[in-house]
């Protein structure tokens, strides 16, 4: 019997695993940029999931593909061909430059099939002693455990030891200690070209120029973790070649399904050929509906013309937040690109996102003093314009509240 509730929140507390700090809200529907409650209270999104609903809510083409699929063929399992999982996986081949995709159902299950192959690589090249990670610090890759391990905050860490071994964290700002840490026992190098998690901190050029020319002397496989800034959320496909970055490996999730999990781990030819038959597998990876809504937001996203669109109203959206900074004292900095922003304050963000909650505005913090956006990709201007006085009236509120 199917357990219903006129108050989902109780019931959640009573038989939902406690592990996500839930906002006191219940949402029961959506329409591009808008979500609503069940008595039709309507909030804006800035935050769209973080960062997977990319084409808005209720996104008409997706929707239709993804009813579509259902009533044709949801899963046959990797057991057998399909024509959705090629066609995906050379659209974002000719998106990436890397020539081979394996699917999976998130992106950390993404890094974790990028941390694998890294080592699966050097085995297969005579030298499975090579099995060590460099990392950065304020990185995030995923909870999984191979993911967590090259995570750097310690919270997310300590109470699932031990990890994976092997694990080197180095200050991203300072290049002389990447270089020095990357050696000829470091199996792969894992970077967010923009990190997010972390406070959505762009990689600076000079860390990402000692990167690449330490893999380069030492043949370090290069991992970019694409979960976030990937796939057109900068108004770039990709962040890494604007750093100057070619990655041997990346991993994509999020935005990429539009709202159905999906993760996919790129490999270029050089690492693939490492892989033999029956090395990894995914029951659900690739399936039919997830690679139909994939294919929905590439669509979208290229011919579209979604990735020009991020570029444009992303601007908009930087002027209005640097013009807000301006405004607000206790604004440190501002870092983003695209339409992924952190804003630093110099207290906890906590209470900003509450007083956006209460002025129905969604966003969330991250690296404790950051507010983060990460809005649709569908965002117009006009959105943008009604967004902002609401964010600067929360930063408001919470900077002129007593420190806690």
């Amino acid at each position: 019997m199917l357990t219903t509730s006129s108050d989902p929140i109780a019931l959640d507390q009573q038989r939902v695993l406690q592990v996500y700090r839930r906002s006191p809200v219940v949402f029961e529907s959506g329409r591009g940029c808008s979500l609503f409650t069940r008595d039709g209270q309507r909030y804006l999104d800035l935050i769209s999931g973080v960062g997977v609903a990319a084409l808005g809510h209720a996104h008409p083409a997706l929707a239709r593909a993804i009813a579509d699929q259902a009533s044709t063929l949801l899963h046959t399992s990797n057991l057998f061909h399909h024509p959705l999982q090629a066609e995906l996986a050379a659209r974002l081949a000719e998106l990436s430059g890397l020539s081979r995709a394996f699917f999976c159902n998130s992106g950390a299950e993404a890094v974790e099939t990028c941390l694998k192959f890294a080592r699966r690589y050097w085995h297969a090249h005579g030298e499975p002693g090579r099995t060590g990670f460099v990392a950065l610090d304020h990185s995030f890759h995923g909870r999984t455990m191979g993911a967590v391990s090259v995570t750097w905050d310690v919270h997310y860490r300590e109470q699932f030891g031990p990890l994976i071994p092997g694990v080197t964290f180095v200050p991203a700002g300072e290049a002389a200690a990447v270089r020095a840490a990357i050696t000829k026992s470091t199996a792969a190098v894992i970077v967010e070209p923009i990190q997010g998690e972390g406070g959505v901190r762009p990689l600076t050029p000079l860390t990402a120029d000692a990167i690449a020319d330490a893999c380069r002397a030492t043949g370090a496989l290069l991992i970019a973790d694409e979960v976030q800034c990937g796939l057109g959320r900068t108004g770039r496909a990709f962040y890494s070649p604007v750093l100057g970055l070619q990655p041997d490996l990346m991993a994509l999730g999020k935005a990429l399904g539009g709202g159905v999990p999906i993760g996919a781990a790129l490999f270029s030819e050089k690492v693939a050929s490492a892989a033999k038959a029956g090395d990894h597998g995914s029951t659900y990876g690739g399936n039919l509906l997830a690679c139909r809504a994939a294919l929905v937001f590439l669509d979208e996203l290229i011919e579209g013309g979604l990735m020009q669109h991020v570029a444009q109203v992303g601007a908009h959206l930087e002027s209005g937040l640097r013009a807000i900074a301006t405004r607000q004292p206790g604004v440190k900095d501002l870092r983003g690109a695209g339409l992924m922003w952190g804003i630093e304050l110099d207290r906890p963000a906590a209470s900003v996102v509450q007083a956006a909650l209460d002025r129905h505005l969604l966003i969330n913090r991250t690296s404790d003093t950051v507010v983060r956006l990460l809005p649709p990709y569908v965002i117009g201007e006009p959105e943008i314009d009604e967004a902002l006085p609401l964010l600067e009236a929360a930063i408001a509120t919470a900077l002129e509240a007593p420190r806690t």
